[in-house]
């Protein structure tokens, strides 16, 4: 990395003037690099809120210089993962009750009208890439694989977006996903992926069926059912009442 930094001198300018794009490119990549293996961290349960983020041992891991990780915080923490203070540094966001319930009403006015507009739309071979999907989900549950079943439960429904051809749409989601990540690390019980699997299944049936108001509707219960999971009421602050839980 040090020798993409070197300053190239007058005279060696001419013959090597397309490397510094190639050096800005491969920099760019560096910054993209950390950035995902952070937020795939966080989703698959890896990074728990509250993680103390120090620039130097993520620029030594990576074998970056600490601009890099730098940059790469910036972009994790306009995303909302990544809270930066100063004099405390980057540590995994934590986010709040009402932040966790703000993220889910939006998702269900987002996916309500995603699938309504998906059942109009949706071809024989979308819900055959849908189904083969679920396949993958279930073999994931059975296999007690957490990361894995974590990641793709989350992806059907960055998948539903991109069969609709909605690749902003995609994005976002897949941000209110991450987010969704670490609200479950922070207020999750015994959630039961088993059951989030079958009801992904029970989506598609309805989007085959062309049958917007049944997925509407069973869209609209899981995201409920998936948000009831979570423990977002205020846990009790009397001693006696936690350590008699």
């Amino acid at each position: 990395m040090k020798s993409n930094l070197k300053v190239i001198r007058p005279a060696a300018a001419a013959p090597r003037r397309a490397r510094p794009a190639a050096d800005e490119a491969s920099l760019g990549g560096s910054t993209q690099r950390i950035v995902e293996s952070i937020t795939t961290a966080i989703i698959e349960r890896r990074l728990m809120p509250g993680t103390k983020l120090a620039e130097q041992r993520i620029a030594d891991i990576f074998a970056v210089s600490r601009t890099l990780v730098r940059q790469a915080l910036n972009q994790l923490s306009r995303d909302h993962l990544v809270t930066l203070e100063p004099a405390r540094g980057a540590h995994v966001a934590q986010p709040s009750v009402d932040e966790a319930r703000q993220v889910f009403e939006v998702r269900r006015m987002l996916e309500a009208a995603l699938v309504r507009e998906l059942c109009a739309a949706i071809t024989p071979a979308q819900i055959a890439e849908l189904r083969a999907h679920c396949r993958i989900e279930r073999d994931a549950v059975q296999r007690t694989d957490v990361s894995g079943r974590t990641r793709l439960l989350a992806d059907f429904h960055i998948v539903l977006a991109r069969l609709l051809g909605n690749e902003v749409l995609a994005h976002l989601l897949a941000d209110l996903l991450s987010r969704c990540s670490l609200i479950a690390l922070m207020y999750q019980s015994a959630h039961s992926a088993e059951h989030s699997a079958e009801e992904h299944v029970a989506i598609v049936d309805a989007l085959e069926r062309r049958d917007t108001r049944a997925a509407v509707r069973l869209m609209a219960s899981h995201l409920e059912h998936v948000e009831r999971n979570l423990r977002l009421e205020p846990r009790a602050h009397d001693l006696v009442a936690a350590l008699r839980a």
